[in-house]
């Protein structure tokens, strides 16, 4: 009977040392993880965003016009024979550059050279007989003022020295329809320029106007045809006084430009594509605009005078509107803005004055008020160009 109770006091003992020692694994893991944790700041504030902000300018920005051209030949022609005949001699070669009057091709004279030689010897024949005719009106002259023929014997040798003169100039002309007959066999460059493939040879037969010889093409000047929005029109007529708005063409990104002037103006408009064809004319005296070549067209069409310009990436396209994040007294301030236009890396703005802070790079972490830190400033991508300084 003193068993049990001696039992219950053991039991009773090891469950209170149990106790303890769980109290005391707890209480060592409390300060543990309370020194691992991290630490708020005591006023409960969100840490500051770090980005980099760029300075708005204020000066004039040109708007482009861009489009994709051709280039065209100012002249182009097709040489073909204006007599059928043989071709006695080639004088140039395959892509040679000629000049204006060259000689190009020789046909077989021998024809033409008869008929001018027979037209001057009917010439001559014929000069004779006015001679004659002359020669014997001055005698009825005489003979008349002696009574010795009559008045209308005299008139008939008169009509006979007109009649030879008649006839002495139309031999003067069939010379002169020979001599042209014979100036055909030269065929010479309408225009300089380069010239293509040339597609006869010596001892081959033309056929008047028919037979192509070779295509001469002019080079330099050079044009470039391209098409602008109806919208444009009236830049375009307005950009062609002072001698035409000038225009910038390039091969590629990376290519050379080149520089020319507004030429043409179409006088319809394409109904289909609501777009007016005009040219531009370039120099190309290394000849590196090539006909038929596609290249990247630019031309200004007007100047937005006094705006305020910043980095295109800095515009942002939200629910509430086209915005920009300024920084005032190291808090992130957020406008409205209106795009006015875009141009490559710059964008022409308003509702931010010139001076401004604009977050180019973070803006994407923002919120109206957050704090921020400046990482960088600068003028960045809309920084003026030497031929567009700014304006304070």
């Amino acid at each position: 009977m003193k068993t049990a109770p001696l039992l219950f006091s053991l039991i009773c003992s090891l469950a209170a040392i149990a106790l303890i020692g769980c109290s005391g694994k707890t209480d060592a893991a409390a300060p543990a993880a309370a020194a691992s944790a991290p630490a708020v700041p005591a006023s409960g504030a969100s840490p500051a965003i770090t980005i980099t902000t760029v300075r708005a300018l204020k000066r004039d920005m040109r708007v482009l016009l861009e489009a994709t051209g051709t280039v065209t030949p100012l002249t182009s022609v097709d040489v073909r024979s204006q007599v059928t005949n043989i071709i006695s001699k080639v004088h140039i070669k395959d892509g040679q550059f000629v000049k204006a009057g060259e000689l190009l091709f020789t046909l077989d004279p021998r024809t033409d050279e008869a008929n001018v030689a027979k037209a001057q010897a009917q010439l001559a024949k014929d000069n004779a007989a006015l001679a004659d005719a002359q020669r014997q009106w001055v005698r009825a002259q005489q003979l008349l003022a002696q009574n010795f023929i009559s008045q209308g014997a005299l008139d008939t040798n008169k009509a006979q020295v007109d009649s030879q003169l008649a006839v002495v100039a139309a031999d003067q002309s069939a010379i002169d329809a020979a001599r042209v007959a014979l100036s055909y066999t030269r065929i010479t460059a309408p225009h300089a320029g380069r010239a293509g493939i040339v597609a006869v040879s010596a001892g081959n037969a033309v056929q008047a106007n028919v037979t192509p010889l070779v295509t001469i093409t002019q080079l330099d000047p050079i044009a470039v045809a391209f098409s602008i929005p109806q919208r444009n029109l009236s830049d375009a007529l307005a950009a062609l006084k002072d001698g035409g708005a000038e225009v910038t063409a390039s091969l590629g990104e990376k290519a050379e430009r080149f520089t020319g002037r507004l030429k043409f103006v179409d006088n319809m408009v394409d109904a289909n594509s609501g777009s007016v064809k005009v040219k531009a004319v370039f120099p190309n005296p290394t000849g590196k605009l090539w006909p038929g070549a596609f290249v990247q067209v630019s031309q200004t069409v007007s100047t937005l005078k006094d705006v305020v310009v910043v980095p295109h990436a800095s515009v942002i396209q939200s629910p509430r509107g086209t915005i920009v994040y300024t920084v005032q007294e190291g808090k992130a301030i957020l406008k409205p803005v209106q795009v006015l236009y875009a141009q490559g890396d710059d964008a022409a703005v308003s509702g931010i004055s010139a001076g401004d802070s604009v977050v180019l790079v973070g803006k994407q972490n923002l919120r109206p008020g957050t704090a921020v830190v400046e990482r960088a400033k600068g003028e960045g991508a809309n920084a003026p160009s030497a031929k567009q300084p700014a304006k304070p």
